[in-house]
């Protein structure tokens, strides 16, 4: 490979990893699913737009430029015109351009993505960013749930977030803009699906070492699935249905797995780590570093560190015969 071409490969891998770092599972701002996004992404094209015509102006100032570059002096009637165009495509467009964009971002984006006024809307989430996960509480309900945050399709849900620790943000491109969460400060976001599905987050403002495995889910649901979903997540904790099962509630109990856990029904109040009254109605672990498996659930269990370096879980060193216990006892909190 010749020199230039050797440049131009290292160049390659330089920047590819750079162009995917904020790739983090599947997050589209070009593919919304509310009326907020919706708007992000039209003023998204319009920019896209508006910087094209910017671009144009430019390269065909410098082709101008190129093209007249051995001619002699000008005229004045030659000079006139060429300022004239330069005034034009230097000055005149670019500042049309930007206003326009500046009055279509404040008149129409601005108020499609504004937070609800409190009490605006008929249901409210709040929601606690911690290092390095999401809780969810439902106001008027006993439901906690963490990393992933339930609403009803098509009804505006005024998120309400805050923070435990550090600076966070709080952001789900397909459905609306990102929020900062500030320690001591609530921040407020209309949270809205017109579809079901599951909306990737995540955290976006560098919160320490786990920063980029601080993901959450929302999930859209029809009404009465939500209602249905809602309703299992405010009940107790279930008894365990088998000896193992039971010998595995024990085992949580006894060791400092309760310490830093709440499961609502037994003693453990904890809360230092998430919720874990329904943990194996989650569809990930981890803050969706992991799926939730007994397997995985395993591997997390006996050595945190292996999978999220810096997390606040400490290893347990657990026999075999407690391990499985204890993820028989968690697997069966649904």
């Amino acid at each position: 490979m010749s020199g230039r071409g050797s440049r131009v490969a290292l160049g390659l891998l330089a920047v590819g990893p750079l162009a995917v770092a904020g790739c983090g599972g599947n997050q589209d701002v070009l593919h919304p699913a509310s009326d907020p996004q919706r708007a992000i992404t039209h003023l998204w094209w319009i920019m896209l737009i508006g910087a094209g015509i910017g671009f144009g102006s430019v390269v065909l100032l410098l082709f101008l430029g190129w093209a007249r570059r051995n001619r002699p002096g000008l005229s004045k009637t030659g000079g006139s015109r060429e300022t004239g165009l330069v005034v034009l495509f230097g000055v005149a467009i670019p500042v049309v351009v930007l206003v326009l964009l500046f009055v279509y971002a404040d008149v129409f984006v601005m108020r499609s993505t504004a937070a609800p006024r409190p009490g605006a809307t008929a249901m409210t989430v709040r929601v606690i960013a911690h290092q390095w996960f999401w809780e969810a509480r439902y106001p008027g309900t006993d439901a906690v749930t963490a990393n992933e945050i339930h609403i009803p399709v098509g009804v505006p849900v005024d998120l309400v977030g805050t923070t435990d620790d550090v600076i966070h943000s709080f952001w789900v491109p397909e459905l609306n803009r990102k929020i900062d969460l500030i320690p001591g400060r609530t921040n407020r976001i209309l949270l809205e699906a017109d579809r079901p599905g599951r909306y990737r987050g995540q955290c976006s403002e560098f919160c320490g070492l786990q920063h980029a495995h601080m993901a959450v889910e929302v999930v859209a649901q029809p009404k009465a699935r939500f209602r249905a979903w809602l309703r299992n997540q405010a009940r107790a904790a279930r008894a365990p249905a088998t000896a193992l099962a039971r010998r595995g509630r024990s085992v949580f109990l006894a060791q400092a797995c309760s310490g830093c856990h709440t499961i609502r029904g037994t003693p453990a109040q904890g809360s230092v780590g998430p919720d874990l009254t329904h943990v194996a109605s989650r569809r990930t672990l981890a803050a969706l570093a992991i799926p939730n498996t007994p397997a995985e659930l395993r591997r997390w269990i006996a050595d945190p560190q292996a999978v999220k370096p810096g997390a606040k879980m400490p290893g347990l060193r657990l026999s075999g015969a407690q391990l499985r216990a204890l993820v028989a006892y968690l697997d069966g909190l649904r």
